[in-house]
């Protein structure tokens, strides 16, 4: 793992006011802490910091804090516990350091890519899936790896890779559920030919015209209601002579 120096002087100032004026300087406010310990107050500058961000390692690196300033501590070995930033522009606002111990085991998260290309791709015309794109592991300091590679060349259509299957260097153990997948070669997506499509929308129209000529088909006509039967006329009785 590789380890980098980074100047950072003490800080009296809280605040937002603070915080705000640090920023339109080039600086970052910053806080360290150790264990249930309070926290060590600190500013670096943005460049620096930044510079830091953009090595192999990431935000997994290996800091050695170089602090000046009144009632400037020891030189502290660090690495990054949060990074807070601006959601617009993307700017540091603010960043949190873990101090520890090159001789003591820590947790952090570790990306997972994949190496080579998975038969059911190349050949059936899957498609590889990364379920997880970082596991959490434990290891010392030193022995944080950059990557975690996972070889699929020999993934086949619909056949997956577990935590389980993962390997890592020496000294490093997983800490994630061992039955989980983290990569998958799904099937290839069905494609509907455009003439087939075309079709389908065509026939629509006819299909619904036809559905409602069924419909008033099976409908009754209306019946005419029955007229009353006409009265006969009364027969005249003959008279007797």
């Amino acid at each position: 793992m590789e380890k980098i120096i980074l100047k950072a002087e003490t800080r009296s100032g809280v605040g937002k006011k603070v915080a705000k004026d640090l920023r339109n300087k080039g600086l970052v406010p910053a806080n360290v802490y150790k264990g249930g310990k309070g926290a060590t107050s600190l500013q670096v500058a943005v460049t620096d910091l930044l510079s830091i961000l953009h090595t192999k390692a990431g935000e997994n690196v290996i800091i050695t804090l170089k602090i000046s300033g009144e009632d400037a501590a020891k030189d502290k070995t660090v690495v990054i516990k949060e990074i807070q930033r601006e959601p617009i522009k993307d700017q540091i606002l603010h960043v949190d350091f873990n101090e520890i111990s090159l001789t003591e085991t820590l947790k952090v998260n570790v990306p997972l890519v994949s190496h080579g290309d998975p038969v059911g791709v190349k050949v059936d015309g899957g498609i590889l899936e990364h379920i997880i794109r970082e596991l959490q592991v434990e290891c010392l300091p030193t022995a944080i790896p950059e990557k975690i590679e996972v070889d699929v060349t020999n993934l086949k259509i619909n056949e997956t890779i577990h935590v389980k299957d993962v390997k890592t260097p020496e000294g490093v153990k997983i800490l994630n559920d061992a039955e989980l997948i983290v990569m998958i070669v799904k099937p290839p997506k069905a494609e509907v030919p455009v003439a087939e499509a075309a079709a389908e929308g065509a026939a629509e129209p006819e299909l619904i015209r036809k559905k409602k000529e069924e419909a008033a088909e099976g409908e009754e006509a209306p019946k005419e209601e029955a007229k009353p039967a006409a009265a006969k006329p009364a027969e005249k009785k003959e008279e007797k002579k």
